[in-house]
């Protein structure tokens, strides 16, 4: 990153502007094929196709014609979608429903890193082109909005909206010291969210559900608040430092994480949860399905609806799409909820919804339903007598950890941070420990990969 943000700048210096977006697109599919270079092939084919599509569909006129090439185009992207995330679960769903000896064989599909959110971008961005939005994007910037390293392999999931016309902006091509140094601070708290405090909860988090059938009730709990603080901590450190990295270059991504375990309700906790994904939701699915225009019925049934894609999104699992069916639900008790006009106090909802986000999380981490169902009846306490006392988890330090961990959850986040940093000496001492804290677990042996990666 050093080198690419020196030869960005320096490219810029001198006025050649394309050659510094050209330079950077091109580190960033460098990024992206370190992983599996063979799939460089599928984000560059996607995006050209998206690209050109997207632009003769602001120009085709008779409506028809214009409705049907606008269906083809997302087809398109949701069958490659749907042939590499979800083939071999429908496969295997269908073998279930077939005598024995006649089961269908398919080699093991390798999800494409980032496929879900680089599809969603370009459903959006052929949608809009739909309506005539996209008019005189060039492919340079296009490519860029798509490939930007910092977002592309797990989010924020970003709008071309917000995107494109920041790679097309003079001002924000020269160095910017002010928006490097908050840059890097939030990078850097981002950072040590992940490979201090999410990494150090997975332990937990994969030991208990590795022993789902066996936890006892303080297991169980352990298990369940341990995941729900690892994938706040990976998935908002992961945004966090997407975000800082990419104000280092002057572009600003959209928030994606605003303390949700803070909400008072549900709708407040998707209003704070994976942010970019709500909108996206909201916008793409939500709205289309008629929203809240066609009553009250319909209202609640287009919530349910679009929670139960947002899981099935996530990954080809039953599983999540009964976290999916959860949420979808948990919404229309609130709406509900609130038609009665009683009021509940911010501390009681906030423990309801921390509650029912950590219940729900089960499903989300769980391998299959099965699994999911055992841990639930282990914390509501229906197994308890089965296991005679014993623990999976018997160091005496876990109990102050857990409470560490909850008390995280609540502590400031980046977003306030950064907004109260100042160039002072005392903010330079947390940024070098905060680096010397980065590189000393960076190695680490519990480090692991992002969680997002699987999706």
């Amino acid at each position: 990153m050093p080198l690419t943000l020196f030869v960005y700048f320096l490219l810029n210096k001198y006025k050649l502007e394309k050659s510094g977006k050209l330079w950077l697109l091109l580190c960033s599919l460098f990024f992206y094929a370190w992983w599996k270079p063979i799939y460089l092939v599928l984000l560059m084919a996607s995006m050209l196709f998206n690209y050109f599509a997207g632009q003769r569909l602001n120009y085709v006129e008779d409506p028809k014609w214009r409705k049907i090439f606008y269906i083809g185009c997302l087809m398109v992207n949701l069958s490659v979608l749907l042939y590499f995330k979800y083939a071999n679960f429908f496969v295997d769903n269908l073998n279930y429903l077939l005598p024995k000896g006649h089961e269908l064989i398919i080699d093991p599909i390798i999800l494409p890193l980032a496929i879900s959110f680089f599809t969603f971008q370009k459903f959006a961005y052929i949608t809009d082109s739909y309506k005539g939005e996209t008019k005189g994007y060039n492919f340079l910037d296009f490519s860029l909005f798509v490939a930007f390293f910092p977002q592309l392999i797990a989010g924020p999931i970003v709008h071309h909206k917000q995107i494109v016309p920041q790679f097309e902006s003079h001002s924000q091509k020269l160095f910017n010291t002010d928006n490097f140094v908050r840059g890097l601070y939030q990078f850097l708290m981002g950072l040590i969210k992940k490979i201090m405090i999410a990494d150090t909860f997975a332990i937990l988090a994969n030991a208990g559900y590795a022993e789902a059938h066996h936890l006892s009730f303080l297991d169980s709990w352990i298990t369940s608040l341990s995941y729900t603080i690892q994938l706040y901590f990976d998935f908002s450190g992961y945004s966090d430092m997407a975000i800082g990295a990419a104000l280092m270059f002057n572009i600003k991504l959209p928030l994606n994480f605003d303390s949700p375990y803070k909400s008072t309700n549900i709708q407040d906790f998707w209003r704070r949860w994976h942010i970019t994904l709500g909108n996206f939701l909201r916008e793409y699915i939500y709205i289309p399905l008629g929203g809240n225009r066609k009553g009250e019925f319909k209202m609640l049934k287009n919530l349910v609806i679009t929670f139960l894609i947002g899981g099935f999104w996530h990954g080809a699992n039953w599983t999540f799409v009964a976290w999916g069916l959860l949420h979808g639900i948990a919404l229309v008790i609130h709406r509900l909820w609130q038609k009665t006009g009683i009021k509940m106090s911010n501390a009681l909802g906030i423990t309801i919804t921390f509650l029912f986000a950590n219940f729900a999380w089960v499903f989300f981490r769980a391998l299959t339903i099965s699994d999911a169902f055992e841990v639930i009846k282990s914390m509501v306490g229906i197994k308890v007598a089965h296991y005679s006392g014993s623990h999976v988890f018997t160091d005496i330090y876990l109990l102050p950890m857990m409470l560490m961990g909850v008390l995280l959850l609540f502590w400031k986040n980046p977003k306030e941070l950064v907004a109260e940093f100042k160039p002072d000496y005392r903010h330079l001492a947390y940024m070098i420990v905060l680096g010397l804290l980065g590189l000393l677990f960076l190695n680490s042996i519990t480090a692991s990969d992002f969680l997002y990666f699987d999706f």
